[in-house]
């Protein structure tokens, strides 16, 4: 496995994969998680210059959608409300409940927000643009913080 680091205009990025693709993206937020990285991860930002072409439009406002070949770990129902995800549009945000629907399974909300909450490639995977029913920002891996902030992002580029 490989690893890289791109520097946002929010926050590093750290973004990790093989020939496979991606598997992981995280945010080096202050009010995230950290993330443990195996000794056996080998820098190589070379070979993430296509993942870091990508993310760099996505915060210049210029790419909505992302092109990248994935390779997340999870299970059969993760990768299931990992791919509903990918389907929120750009500057959007949907309830978990909308997602329990959209993976055929409409009283897994729980399970739904359990599956946002293990997504492993943030950002391409949007968990961003999951809220409550409420209409209240809930739940971030990188923090409450870092969603908003990638919300309005989205909002101000969204034209």
């Amino acid at each position: 496995m490989y690893y890289g680091i791109f520097n946002s205009p929010l926050f590093p990025i750290i973004v990790v994969g093989d020939d496979k693709g991606l598997s992981y993206i995280h945010l080096q937020t202050k009010s995230g998680k950290e993330l443990k990285q195996s000794k056996e991860w080998i820098r190589n930002d070379n070979f993430f210059i296509d993942t870091f072409n990508q993310l760099d439009e996505y915060f210049s406002g210029k790419r909505k959608i992302f092109d990248l070949k994935l390779n997340p770990r999870g299970t059969p129902f993760q990768k299931k409300v990992w791919n509903a995800l990918t389907k929120i549009p750009y500057g959007e945000v949907c309830s978990y409940k909308d997602i329990a629907v959209a993976v055929s399974n409409e009283k897994a909300c729980r399970a739904v927000g359990m599956a946002n909450s293990k997504n492993p490639i943030a950002i391409v995977v949007p968990c961003h643009r999951v809220i409550g029913s409420s209409g209240k920002l809930v739940g971030y891996a990188g923090g409450l913080d870092t969603k908003d902030e990638l919300l309005k992002l989205e909002k101000r580029y969204n034209v």
